[in-house]
């Protein structure tokens, strides 16, 4: 009895100071729960229970209609507004765009093959449009009280089939660039060629018949190509200039050192060249044909 009541006064007297630190340490970690914030969960320790699922009358986050119809309540209690629908532009009063600037092919070069026909285009069919056919659309939309857009539209496209009429292999496809000018009176008899300065344009002609034309260019200010009536006096296949010592194939000379010869240069650089007075061929295969036909005698008219 004496040692168990020595040990039960021990017990009382410790388990006084234990049970009081032991309500210090539970007070230290619930301050400092609060202060912190909820960590990761405990591993063993049973977690709280999740909240209940939304009910049909509480609010969703996607705001899509309910399954009545109507449309559920954000977050905050108020209706999301609806996406107002997109505006449809009227639709254009000349119709469809069949071709504009930077279109190309077929349709392209039928559109300025007609153009042309009405004087709205002033050069042959590219089958390119660009800047030039712009304009000749624009000329004639305006013509026709069209708005001027310069783009080939339905209505624009049906105006233009009913004033022209289908372009023949001819006219999509010319020989040369530029029209080929009415030719010179000089020009109407005997064997001619036949050059014109301001179409930039040579003609084969037998009596009066033009049998083909191609795309020339001429002299520059400083080495003119010389105007008048003169004929062909030498011919030379494989010509190269001892003067320039540049190749003149199928040289036709028709007065001094000037003659009528294909020129790859021309061919590769178009106008931005000149020759030194000469009348450069860009189309080797016309010119090899030229050259073919062309007896020494024949007479070349240069004009204006």
């Amino acid at each position: 009895m004496i040692r168990t009541k020595r040990t039960g006064r021990g017990h009382a007297h410790g388990g006084g100071r234990g049970a009081a630190a032991a309500t210090a340490a539970v007070a230290v970690l619930a301050l400092t729960a609060v202060t912190t914030g909820c960590g990761p969960q405990a591993a063993g320790s049973t977690p709280s229970a999740a909240p209940p699922a939304p009910t049909s009358a509480e609010p969703t986050d996607d705001a899509k209609p309910g399954a009545d119809g109507t449309v559920t309540a954000t977050p905050s209690g108020s209706p999301e507004p609806s996406t107002p629908p997109r505006s449809t532009p009227p639709p254009d009063p000349q119709g469809k765009v069949l071709m504009a600037s930077g279109s190309q092919g077929k349709q392209v070069r039928e559109l300025q093959a007609r153009l042309r026909q009405i004087g709205h285009f002033d050069r042959s069919p590219t089958g390119y449009y660009g800047t030039v056919t712009v304009a000749a659309v624009q000329s004639f939309q305006g013509k026709r009280g069209l708005t001027r857009t310069g783009k080939a539209d339905t209505l624009t496209w049906q105006k233009l089939l009913g004033m022209t009429h289908v372009p023949t292999a001819a006219e999509l496809d010319p020989p040369t660039t530029r029209p080929v000018a009415k030719p010179d009176k000089r020009c109407m008899t005997g064997r001619v060629i036949c050059i014109s300065k301001n179409s930039r344009s040579l003609s084969w002609m037998i009596d009066g018949k033009v049998l083909s034309s191609m795309d020339v260019r001429f002299g520059s200010q400083y080495t003119p190509t010389r105007e008048g009536t003169f004929s062909v006096y030498w011919k030379s296949r494989h010509h190269v200039s001892t003067i320039y010592h540049s190749a003149m194939p199928y040289a036709m000379f028709f007065s001094g050192g000037q003659a009528v010869h294909y020129s790859s240069d021309f061919a590769a650089r178009g106008y931005n060249g000149a020759s030194h007075g000469c009348v450069n061929v860009r189309d080797e295969g016309k010119i090899a044909s030229l050259f073919a036909q062309v007896h020494n005698g024949d007479k070349v008219v240069v004009y204006g």
